[in-house]
Formats: structure tokens, sequence, C-alpha cells
């Protein structure tokens, strides 16, 4: 009862609804042992740079050098108090498309610690087994050693030369002969190398280093840390050369370029249950991907630093401007303009990868080749999807279900949180709510309706499921525990709670076991799927509502080190048992929590924000941020977790939502229902109209979501990765492009006018609900936008795809025609691309897929479809069979002399078509030309 009691006072302290986030949960760099330690060091350096002494060098009689596989390493010695040194082993290598890869570890660490530890007492290194794809390929290079250098040249043109210096250790990274990275730049390398609690040590601890809670931790919440290991931090610095603008290291709820740090906490990465954030903020969130971009006009580099561990990053931007002007100058070359980072981790190796490409879009490309990109998701998943918590029974889902079909409002999925269990017991139902699971799906299956239902990792304490997970040993444990079993207890939503370690390679076959065909949770449907939610993981009484740092995980690792890569580790291990359950079948699977490596196997939201305008505008930049750094399945609660929206909030929320590459309205237990219909009127008509334009436009998301899963591109693309020649674009977050169309969101309460900068890239810019309207590139421009407006532009030189058909979900427009928006660009030409496939098995990895290239040249008045390909067999003779064609072909911006009739040729027929135009309108429409989708064609016109 006490127990019980005291959880219920905890859940209301701290997640009843409030005004913003509490902050004290959580911990400032000043409060974090090794954050405070790395910037007290930066500080003294910074200090003191012109009489410091580094402490870092190479030892040049230990390196091994293998040019043609791509690999150097060797001995590094830092250098103690007493003259001596501890020895570290480095590592440099060139892997996948040229990417620079340092390394460093103590040397045998494990010998030194004499004390009996019941941690595993190496760094931890799995980090990136987690993180990679698969192992990565190491490249050939050429060098050249002189006195206190090494030169390291590669590339396919030898365009990559590294300079690596010996003494004081640094590492720049040239590219086409210009600087582009410098590593350890200012000296900020910092390894604590092991050592014991001695309040007296001389030796250890320099004298720009600090001693502050390297044994202990005094926040109040994490006071019994007993940090068996002591300190173990490690810090390195990079410079971006002549760079202005940095982007990345989610999750934030931040802008999308990212801030100077200077004069307030750096970023922090540590994935934290953080309800009713804050906006432009620097405090940790769900979900970490410790990757960082720089661009410039011609070039963009990037660090990808590979470490779970609890992480922060100092930024120091030299932009050599009047916002700067009081900045004092420390380093010798902050005359040049560049962006100064300072990386520091609580533990773990220094792993780290550094690229230089031509492109923005081309370190996407070289980060997906390392860590994956996004797998094909199904069909339905970028659908509109229906949740809240909690629907409250099954009449009361089948009628949200139907007011949709009623409403004739499209929608895929709909979503059971929680209250859907037996007593908050995952893979149980409260039958007295639910009562026919299995009958359930199967009426929703009947309009090919999906059914999403959360799982958790933390497991109820005292049923069968929990206790199994104790026999078996696969919880996380608390090894400080005085009981005999060692499995650690938390509180979450049902009270008293075990986690499991889903690090644990035997945790898969236990958990396979719970979804089955024919388990009591997903039965033998196959229409429904999983929302991981809860899983940084968040802990109510736990330390920064999150798990204590010494908990251990399997094979002997601390929590602390693998703490941002748990929520990974779960969403995998359900992803494969989904897998297991149905191996034809692609799963679905929602991630609260990440890290670098979950766009392989899941789709995320950015959590708990609320109904408020600021909380809408930030969902732009937040989204953009993950696409940029490879994870574009990205989306945010539709009308805000927490709160009342107003109608125009939420109407203006739609018509921002149907753009996030996941598009979900969701809602907080306390908040009033807020389904499409329910607020009516001119409401209800302009949400449904937003939710319809999602649905005409899936070809054309499908099609990008499948370049994304080749290439890593983002699905929701900022102005500087679709054109970064472009310098006016580099700050701009509330505008973006998506596969050939230009969005500028609304959310901005009131606004009957907004600023709209059209980029400099010489084209012309057609209103896609009014062709007629046009406005030329480079220039801002003021547009009028009442509520029923969205601002959507084709930019010339596309060709778009959609479907213009009402359907009731996304798999019942599998075989309605298509309609082609032929754009006509500044030179004459127009491209587009379309691929369609089953949307819902692994039959395209088979080829069982159709791809279609589309181009235009005006100069010969001609429009073709090519077939890339196409093998006629399962889904894509499915497509002949039902005769799927063209129906509509609209061409903008051909000029005038358009005649009557189109001649259309496909295979060995020819035909003509009627042609509709105007001599006032900028396009002309060609009715009904009955080309066929799977083969080649040509119109003339």
């Amino acid at each position: 009862m006490i127990i019980q009691w005291l959880y219920c006072v905890t859940w209301l302290f701290l997640f009843a609804p409030s005004n913003a986030v509490k902050e004290y949960l959580f911990k400032k760099c000043e409060q974090n042992g090794f954050c405070h330690r790395n910037r007290h060091f930066a500080s003294e350096i910074s200090k003191s740079f012109e009489n410091y002494e580094p402490k870092y060098q190479l030892d040049r009689s230990t390196f091994v050098i293998d040019e043609q596989n791509g690999l150097f390493n060797g001995i590094m010695q830092k250098q103690l108090n007493d003259g001596s040194f501890k020895d570290l082993v480095f590592e440099i290598s060139i892997v996948e498309d040229y990417n620079l890869r340092f390394k460093l570890d103590e040397r045998d660490r494990k010998s030194e610690i004499t004390k009996d530890i019941k941690v595993n007492p190496e760094r931890y290194n799995e980090a990136s087994k987690w993180a990679f794809n698969s192992e990565l390929t190491q490249k050939s290079f050429s060098y050249q050693i002189l006195d206190d250098e090494i030169t390291m040249i590669y590339g396919e043109n030898n365009e990559y030369e590294s300079l690596i210096k010996m003494h004081p250790f640094r590492i720049t990274v040239f590219y086409n002969n210009v600087k582009q990275i410098v590593l350890n730049d200012r000296d900020f390398l910092n390894l604590e190398h092991y050592r014991e609690n001695d309040e007296f040590d001389q030796i250890n601890v320099s004298l720009e280093e600090s001693k502050f809670n390297s044994f202990v931790d005094t926040f109040k919440d994490s006071k019994s840390d007993t940090l068996p290991l002591g300190p173990e931090s490690v810090g390195l610095d990079f410079t971006f050369v002549n760079y202005t603008h940095v982007y990345g290291i989610p999750e934030h709820s931040d802008s999308f370029s990212l801030k100077d740090t200077t004069n307030s906490d750096p970023y922090r990465l540590f994935n934290v249950d953080i309800f009713e954030y804050e906006v432009q903020s620097k405090l940790s969130m769900y979900g970490s991907i410790p990757l960082m971009i720089a661009v410039k006009e011609d070039v963009a580099a990037s660090v990808f630093w590979i470490n779970s561990a609890d992480t922060y990053i100092d930024i120091k931007k030299n932009l050599m401007a009047n916002d700067f002007k009081d900045t004092p100058f420390i380093w010798k070359d902050d005359s040049t303009t560049s962006v100064k980072t300072h990386w520091m981790s609580e533990n773990g190796i220094i792993d780290v990868i550094l690229s230089v490409k031509p492109t923005p879009m081309e370190i996407s490309k070289a980060y997906s080749d390392i860590t994956g990109s996004t797998t094909l998701p199904n069909l339905f998943s970028i659908g509109y999807h229906q949740c809240r918590w909690n629907y409250n029974n099954l009449e009361d889902l089948l009628e949200v279900h139907s007011n949709f079909d009623k409403h004739e409002i499209p929608y895929d999925t709909i979503w059971l949180d929680i209250e859907y269990t037996d007593e908050k017991k995952f893979f149980t139902w409260d039958k007295s709510l639910f009562p026919n699971p299995d009958k359930m799906m199967s009426i929703l299956d009947e309009t090919r309706r999906q059914l999403v239902v959360i799982v958790d990792p933390h497991i109820k304490s005292d049923y069968h499921i929990s206790s199994s997970i104790i026999d078996k040993q696969l919880g996380i444990q608390n090894i400080n525990s005085k009981s005999i079993e060692k499995t650690y207890h938390g509180h979450c939503w049902p009270g008293d709670s075990i986690w499991i370690d889903s690090l644990n390679s035997k945790s898969q076959a236990f958990w396979n076991k719970q979804f089955i065909n024919g388990s009591d949770l997903l039965g033998y449907s196959t229409n429904g799927h999983l929302w991981n939610d809860m899983n940084e993981p968040s802990i109510f009484n736990g330390p920064e509502t999150s798990a204590p740092k010494d908990l251990v995980h399997y094979n002997d690792w601390e929590h602390r080190s693998i703490h941002n890569l748990y929520g990974l580790s779960f969403h995998e291990l359900t992803y494969n048992s989904l897998l297991n359950r149905n191996p034809s079948k692609r799963p679905f699977i929602l991630t609260r929590s990440f890290f670098a490596g979950s766009q392989r196997t899941a789709a995320m939201w950015t959590g708990d924000n609320m109904s408020t305008w600021e909380h809408l505008k930030q969902t732009v930049p937040m989204i953009l941020t993950m696409n940029a750094v490879g994870f574009p399945f990205a989306g945010t609660d539709v009308g805000g977790f927490f709160g009342n929206p107003t109608s125009d909030l939420l109407v203006r929320w739609y018509q921002t939502g149907i753009w996030y590459p996941f598009f979900r309205a969701h809602a907080h237990i306390d908040s009033r229902r807020r389904e499409p219909w329910i607020a009516g009127g001119e409401y209800t008509d302009y949400m449904r109209d937003a939710i319809k334009l999602r649905y005409k436009l899936l070809p054309l998301f499908y099609t990008q979501f499948w370049k994304s899963s080749i290439t890593g591109e983002p699905v929701m693309k900022s102005l500087l990765w679709e054109n970064p020649s472009d310098l006016n674009g580099y700050d701009i977050d509330n505008e973006f492009f998506m596969n050939g169309l230009f969005i500028r969101p609304v959310v901005e309460e009131n606004a009957e006018f907004v600023d709209i900068y059209f980029p400099c890239d010489e084209e012309t810019y057609y209103n896609f609900f009014n062709l007629n309207k046009k406005i030329e590139s480079c220039q801002t421009v003021n547009v009028k936008v009442a509520l029923d407006t969205i601002p959507v532009y084709v930019k010339s030189g596309n060709i778009i795809t959609t479907k213009d058909r009402y359907r009731r979900s996304a798999q019942l427009m599998k075989y309605d025609p298509y309609t082609l928006y032929v754009v006509i660009g500044s030179t004459g030409l127009a491209k587009g691309k379309l691929y369609a496939d089953d949307g819902e098995t692994f039959g395209h990895k088979d080829g069982d897929y159709l791809e279609v290239d589309f181009i235009a040249d005006n100069s010969k008045r001609v429009i073709e479809g090519v077939v890339n390909h196409n093998n006629l067999s399962g889904f894509v003779k499915s497509l002949k069979d039902n005769n799927v064609t063209i129906n509509k072909v609209i061409v903008v911006g051909s000029g005038k002399n358009i005649p009557q009739k189109a001649d259309i040729k496909q295979g060995n027929e020819e035909w003509e078509s009627e042609i509709i135009y105007t001599p006032e309108d900028n396009y002309f429409v060609i009715r009904n030309p009955k080309v066929l989708i799977t083969s080649d064609w040509s119109i003339m016109y």
C-alpha cells in the first residue's frame, strides 16, 4: 500500500501537466562531474595557451603502418606530472568512402586495476557495433614520414590529405588542398586514465585539470552512484575551418542551425524522458545522434562521435561579424572564420569519423554507408495515424474508425496506448475493455487499416513475463543490491517494475516468444504493429528520470557506458521479433529513444510536446535536423501532446503535419477529444483537405523514401541540402523541399501574411493549387495565407506524381491511376521518378518493384516515361493486369502554340489524346493519355 502511494505521488509530481519542463531534475554541465572537469580543462588551457605544454604525443618507434589495408596504429604517450608517461593505444584508418577514423584507448587498463570491482574493467568499445550497419571496409593510402609529422594521401584522385603531427598531437584534414577539419586544434584532448581514489595524488591530475566529482556524484538525485572506475571521461576538440554553420546532434528543441554555446550550457546528448520540453533549448531529450555537419558553398564536413555515454558538445563560432565583435580571440587562427567544437563524454574510448565531401547530400550518403539507411517503410506507415492516450474500449475504437469513413477522411492506423493492457502488464489485454482483439483487428483489416499497440521496456513486477525475465537473468542488474536476486527494480507506469536487458543476446529468443503467431498480444493478425515508448529508459524514481548509471548490463558493462544506445537495442529487439513472427512482412516500429543506426529499424517522434504555437513552430527545425543526420522517418504529435489546441492551431498543425515523414496525431489522457471531425464546420473541412493532400502525394513520399533507403538522403530536405550554394538559406528552418515541392507551412498565430524566401536557383515556383500563379527565384515575397491556405509550390524542372482519387486507406489506392505534373525548368527540361512496390513485403529486395524515369524536353515537345526496372511478375505484373495508367498529364511553363491533340506512342501502338488549354493559362492538360505505367511511352505535344 505504501509503495503504491509513493508511486502515485511520484507520478503526480513528475508527470502531471504543468507549464514547463522541470529543469532542476536534469544536470547542468557544472553539476555533471565529467563535463565540469573537461570544461575546466579547456578553460585553463585557453588562459595559458601561449605557455601551455601539450601532454599528448605519438611515439614514433611504435608505428605500424599498413597502407594497403588502410590502417595505421601505435602508441600515444600522455605525460604525467612526474615526467613519466601513460601509454595509450591509437588507431587511424581510412574507411568506406575515404573517411578518416581515429580511435584512442588505454593500453591494457585491466591489468592496472588492483581493487576488486564488479563491472567490466575495459573502456566500452562496442558503440560502433550497434551504430554501424556492418563491418567497415578500409581503403588504402600512401604516406610520408617527416621529422615530426606524417602525411597520408588517399581518395580516388588523391583529393584527400591528412597531416598528422606527432607533438603536439594533431590531425589536419585537407580536401582538394584546402584545410577543412583540425582534430585537437586547441589541445583539448583529454583521456582520464585509470587512477585510484587518492586525495593527495600529485601525479595523475595535471595543473589544468580538476578533481570535481571524480569519485563521487554530488547531484541530489544521483548521490548513490558508486563510480566504480572513478574518472574516465574523454574529450576532444574539432575545428571546422572557414565554416560558419553547423547542424545535427539531435535531439534538441532548438533551431536547425546550431548556436554558439560560449555563454551557455553546451548541447547535451543524454537520452531522458523530458516531458513538456521547452523550445529553443539545448537540454537533452529522448534520443541522441552524435553527428555534426558543417556546410559551405563548395564543400561539407562532418564529425561522427561514436560514443553512447552521457555527452556534451560546446560550439564556438568565429564569424568575423558584428554579433561576435566582443568575443575575445584566444587562438592564433581566430581571425579566420571557423566553428570550433569541443566534445566531452563520460567514459568509453575515443572513436570518431571525420568526413569531407563536395555537398551535404554526399555527407548524408557517407553517413548512411556507415550506419545504414532507413529501411523502406510500409506504405501504410507513411499515411495518417490516429492516436491518443487512450481509446477507452473496443466500441470507442471502432466508433473512431467508422467516423473517418463517415466524414470521408482517409487514415491508415489507429493506436492504443498503455490502458489496453491488464493493469499495465505488457503482452496482456484488459478483456473487459477489449474482449476480442483478433476480431477488432479483423474489422480494421476489411479496409486495410492497421493497429499499433504499445510495449515498453519496463515490465510490471510479479506476473509471468517479469518472473521469466528474472528467472532467466535477462533483466538489467543492480549489482550493489543487498538482495540475493540482483535484477533492478524501479518505478514506471505499472508501479514496481523491472527492465529487460536488450543488450543481452539471450533476450532475443525470449522476446520472440512473446510475439509469435498465436501469442496473446497479436494473435494471428497481419495488421498489428508496435510502439516502443519510455525506452531511454524512463524510470520515475531514477536520477534524471532514468536509470542509475552504475546498473549493469550483459558482459558486465555499466549502464553509464551504453545509456544512449539502450533505446536502439530495445527497438531492434522488437524489430527482430516481428521479423521472426512474419519473415516476409516489413515490421513497423515507432521508437521514442534512439541512437545512430536507429533509422535502420524504426520511425521516431519528438515526444511529449505541448499544444502551443511555439511548439508547432519548433517541429519543423527538429524534423529537418533528423533528416540531416540520416533519420528521415520522423514526426511529432500533431496538435501537441499536452493541452488543448484552439481550432485554428489544430488546423495549422495538420497543414504542417502532412509534410512530416511520419504523420501522427496524438494527445494526453487529460486533453479533450480532437479527432478531425470534432471541431466541425470549416475547421473539419480544412483538416480533411490537408489529410487528403497527404494521400494525393503518397506516390511522391514513397518514391522519396525509396531514394532515402538507397542513398541516405533526406525525405524532408532543408534549403541548404537542396542548394548549398545559396547562403541565404543557411539559417532558414521554416521552409523545406519534398521531392520537387517547396513548402512553407504557416506556423504563426493569427497569420494573414507570411514572408517566403524563394531560393536562388534560377528556377520558377508555381503555386501547386493555382498553377497560373508563379514566383521567380531569389526573392522574399509576402504571401497572403487564409486559414485554408497551405503555401506549396512546384519547383520548375521537376515532374511529380500524384494519385487523385479518395480512398479510405493507402493500400486501397494500389491500382488507382496516376497524374503527372510536368513543370518545365529554366533549361527547357524537366525530370522526375516514380517507385512502386507492394508496400508491405520484402519482395522489392528480390526485384519485384517498378522504377520509372520521367523526362520532358520542351525544345522537342516531348514527354517520356522510361521504365528502368520491371520484372513483370508478382506485384508489378498485377499493375499491368489491373491496367494501371496515367490518366492526366499537366504541363506547366511550356510556352504558347499548344496543339489541340497530343500524339502518344507505347510499344507498337500510337494514338491521340485531347489537350485542354486556355491561352491565359501557364499550363495545359493532356486528358486521359491512357499510357500503362509498366512500359515505356512517349507523348508529343
